[in-house]
């Protein structure tokens, strides 16, 4: 309890009694007693925590920090809202020391937080609604009413102020504009974005809050330049995209507004760059930019003149209006159109672009005839080429050719290199032991080859036995050791489809067996020669030749045995050579062929080998 100068008790003392004391202190310039009845009330009371007398009690502790210098110890403590529950005189000294400090030295010691607490303050202090009756605190210390044209300049002005204060900061320090200080400001204002809890160097407000804010106050361009340099490419510009989710709505309608302007400029192309990153960022076009679309592409690629015509331009521009309204068949028609004109030029000197034309073309409008004919003599001409050995087969689809053949029945080239192809894959099915594939293959040969009706075993066998031949004695011809082994197995398997009908086949296969024993004699080693007696391709008996040469090799490996010392696999050398040689004559005739020598076969074991 406390007593007057009477010696009477005096009135309790609280702690809203020291809090208006404090205050009452404070705007008195009575800075030495500000502290000490805050301390009081803190030691006493507590710090305050109902919602009025916390405001104060901190705002006052906040404006005391600020005037030392303790920058931020007063961003910490002020309250970033319910700001009017403050003496309107404190928070007014507040923000004119944080004002002077974002001016001291052109700002080159103030931190963001600094400057978020300016825009909080003044924001506040000269709202429209006038919340915490600073006109009235300006009245009182001019001792006048303060007129409406008199009070507007003068908050217009302070604010222009201000504005133009934080703009020059920020090109100082180079923040762009979804990190200015000046869009924290106007955003502030309009939705009171700033907390001073969440200010950082890299903004002061949320990204999000900047970007639509940008938008809202017709400043698409400046967001869209922002957002530019920080992300390059608009290609990656995406709803689903974390990195972009955030400002989508906020870009698309920058971007929409931009298309718009483009279109009215005649910019057509970059139009539908503008309005193909608003559909990519998630949002359907409109009534209003579905017609820009349409209107862009309709233009894009041409000139009023007709002399700057870019086709390459028009193409792609028709591309994106195609992707954006994929239902018009105007956008379609005219997208087919130019692609197949394209490909008609580009037909000679650049086949591969003329095809990518006439394949997208059809893509685009799958029934044009145009696109399908210029693709159609793209494939005559490759078969051209294939058949005279200018082009690879293999890069000819078959199922190509089969749909070109439907188209136009009588393309002899299609059906020659149709047929061609199944002979080549009846052999080497047949050559793989797969006769059920071989024999399909050998029906299709002879439907290409202008037979009708279905074919019968018998023919099937015979065209498959002469498709083989032909191989053999094309592989034969190559002259190398896989060649001669190639000819020996294709007549073998000819022998084995043919049967005792065509007995001359087997004669032509001996002679291959015996033509691959000669050039492994003289090109390989005597186990090679060995090897190939040993697969029983051909018995001793039949062929005198074969059966010297088989003896020779026999003879020779066990001349190399005794030399390395491998006596034993020299006597079974020589052994195996005298079975071989026992009955062959001394002096084969002089003209035609030696006789052959009916007689038991030998076994001479695999082992003869090593």
């Amino acid at each position: 309890m406390q007593v007057d100068d009477t010696g009477e008790p005096g009135p309790p003392v609280t702690a809203d009694g020291l809090l208006d004391a404090a205050e009452h202190a404070f705007l008195n310039a009575e800075f030495d007693l500000v502290r000490p009845l805050l301390q009081h009330i803190r030691h006493t009371f507590g710090t305050p925590d109902a919602e009025e007398a916390a405001v104060r009690y901190t705002v006052l502790r906040a404006a005391l920090a600020a005037r030392v210098g303790n920058w931020s110890e007063a961003v910490r403590r002020c309250p970033d809202s319910d700001l009017n529950l403050a003496a309107t005189g404190v928070v007014h000294a507040l923000a004119v020391s944080t004002l002077r400090r974002l001016e001291e030295e052109g700002g080159r010691h103030t931190e963001f937080g600094t400057a978020a607490l300016a825009i909080v303050l003044w924001a506040y202090l000269l709202d429209e609604d006038d919340p915490g009756d600073f006109r009235a605190l300006l009245t009182g210390r001019r001792g006048a009413a303060v007129p409406d044209e008199l009070w507007e300049e003068a908050r217009l002005q302070l604010l222009g102020r201000i504005t133009d204060l934080l703009h020059a900061l920020d090109v100082r320090a180079g923040r762009d504009a979804l990190a200015a200080w000046e869009t924290a400001w106007e955003a502030e204002r309009a939705i009171l974005a700033v907390f001073l809890s969440d200010a950082g160097p890299h903004g002061l407000i949320p990204l999000d809050d900047a970007a639509r804010h940008l938008v809202s106050h017709d400043r698409g361009h400046a967001l869209l330049d922002a957002y530019t340099a920080r992300h390059p490419d608009p290609a990656t510009w995406t709803a689903d995209s974390s990195d972009h989710r955030a400002c989508a709505d906020a870009l698309a309608q920058a971007l929409a507004e931009r298309g718009h302007g483009r279109v009215q400029a005649g910019e057509w192309s970059e139009a539908l760059a503008d309005f193909s990153t608003v559909a990519r960022l998630g949002h359907a076009l409109g009534t209003e930019n579905r017609a820009a679309v349409l209107r862009a592409g309709n233009n894009v690629g041409r000139s009023r003149t007709g002399r700057d015509y870019s086709p390459i331009t028009r193409i792609q521009g028709l591309e994106l209006a195609h992707a954006l309204l994929p239902e018009d068949g105007s956008l379609a028609a005219e997208l087919t159109a130019e692609l197949v004109r394209q490909g008609q030029k580009a037909f000679d000197n650049d086949p591969r672009q003329s095809r990518n034309r006439f394949a997208r073309a059809l893509v685009v409008s799958p029934r044009h005839r145009d696109a399908r004919s210029g693709l159609d003599d793209h494939l005559r001409a490759d078969l051209r080429r294939a058949l005279d050995g200018v082009q690879p087969q293999e890069k000819i689809r078959a199922e190509a050719v089969r749909g070109l053949l439907r188209r136009d029945p009588d393309c002899a080239s299609a059906r020659r290199w149709l047929r061609d192809r199944n002979a080549e894959w009846a052999v080497a099915a047949a050559s793989g032991r797969h006769m059920a594939a071989a024999r399909s293959a050998v029906r299709h040969v002879i439907q290409y080859d202008g037979g009708e009706g279905p074919c019968g075993e018998e023919l099937v066998s015979s065209v498959l036995v002469d498709l083989l031949v032909n191989e053999a004695w094309f592989s034969g011809a190559e002259g190398t050791r896989a060649g001669w082994e190639r000819r020996v197995d294709l007549l073998g398997t000819a022998v084995g489809i043919a049967g005792p009908a065509r007995d001359h086949l087997r004669e032509e296969y001996e002679a291959a067996v015996l033509d691959l024993a000669e050039y492994l004699e003289t090109t390989a080693s005597p186990s090679d020669v060995i090897e190939l007696f040993l697969r029983d391709l051909m018995r001793t008996g039949v062929s005198v030749r074969f059966d010297q040469t088989v003896k020779a090799a026999y003879l020779r490996r066990a001349r190399t045995r005794e030399k390395e010392g491998d006596l034993g696999g020299a006597r079974r050398d020589r052994v195996c050579a005298k079975q071989i040689g026992g009955d062959l004559p001394d002096q084969g005739l002089l003209f035609g062929s030696t006789p052959r020598i009916r007689r038991r076969h030998h076994d001479f074991g695999q082992e003869t080998l090593f």
